[in-house]
């Protein structure tokens, strides 16, 4: 045998295996498929004839239902019946209970009133006769009371006329001051005065001085609450603590003021730019 013949042997019997193998396989497939089908018609009449029983159990419970369910409702109708008989009586009742409490309660609150009535007339009666009592005392009393007024009104008269001849007086004299006060350079103004008398509690500096060392400028004024007529402390710290002398505010800005120089300074020491002015020396640290 050939070569060739050979292969075509081979070639035949792998396609007679092959042929075998899906014989096979079809075979064993039908056999199977017709088992199951068989399995699933038996099951397929099994449970057709539960679900026929099942149908008849429903119908019997539906028809058991529905008697129940009539037996209910005429149940239910009686009580009804039953109830609205009865709420019917219960509102009768309420209605004839309500009535006689009308009555009783009318009846009384007409006793209460005319107790009530007769009451207030007692006491009113005794109400009138202590006011009488009290008015006729406190007419006694206003009568005192009128002649020691009228003691009172002409003390107080002669009181009236002799303050109004210190008042001229006064008067007088305060005219006198304001003229004095204002003829030297002063406010005659009572709130200015009262503010001299305490100078506020603040501190600046020299920022200029005239040649003759007189009259010199510093860094507070009026929004500090200073006035014409403060007197403010003069000294320096450095090089070395001095107290230089006083100076008298005579014209005053809202940021700045001028001073004129009290007297002498100390030991003729001059007045300097950036030296310290408060209303007292400070301790210095």
């Amino acid at each position: 045998m050939t070569f060739v013949g050979k292969i075509l042997v081979v070639v035949i019997m792998v396609f007679a295996l092959f042929f075998l193998a899906v014989s096979t396989v079809v075979f064993s497939t039908a056999k199977n498929w017709k088992d199951e089908t068989t399995k699933l018609t038996k099951n397929i009449s099994d449970l057709n004839l539960k679900v026929k029983a099942a149908n008849d159990e429903a119908a019997l419970r539906k028809n058991e239902l529905e008697t129940a369910q009539a037996d209910f409702k005429k149940s239910t109708d009686a009580l009804e019946a039953q109830i609205k008989t009865t709420n019917q009586t219960l509102t009768d009742r309420q209605k004839e209970l309500t009535e006689q409490r009308t009555i009783v309660e009318t009846a009384q609150e007409t006793t209460r009133t005319a107790l009530a009535q007769a009451e207030a007339r007692t006491k009113e009666t005794e109400l009138l006769h202590n006011q009488l009592l009290a008015v006729t005392k406190q007419s006694d009393e206003y009568k005192i009371r009128q002649n020691e007024l009228n003691d009172q009104i002409r003390i107080q008269q002669r009181q009236l006329e002799t303050a109004k001849k210190n008042n001229d007086d006064l008067k007088e004299r305060v005219l006198l001051l304001s003229s004095v006060i204002r003829e030297n350079g002063l406010s005659d103004n009572i709130q200015t005065i009262k503010g001299v008398s305490t100078p506020p509690d603040v501190e600046g500096e020299v920022t200029r001085t005239d040649p003759r060392n007189q009259r010199v400028e510093i860094s507070i004024g009026s929004d500090d609450g200073l006035v014409v007529g403060h007197v403010l402390q003069v000294f320096r710290t450095k090089p070395s603590p001095a107290y230089i002398g006083q100076i008298r505010i005579d014209s005053v800005e809202p940021d700045q003021a001028v001073g004129k120089v009290i007297g002498n300074t100390r030991h003729g020491i001059k007045i300097e730019e950036g030296d310290i002015v408060a209303p007292k020396i400070r301790p210095r640290s």
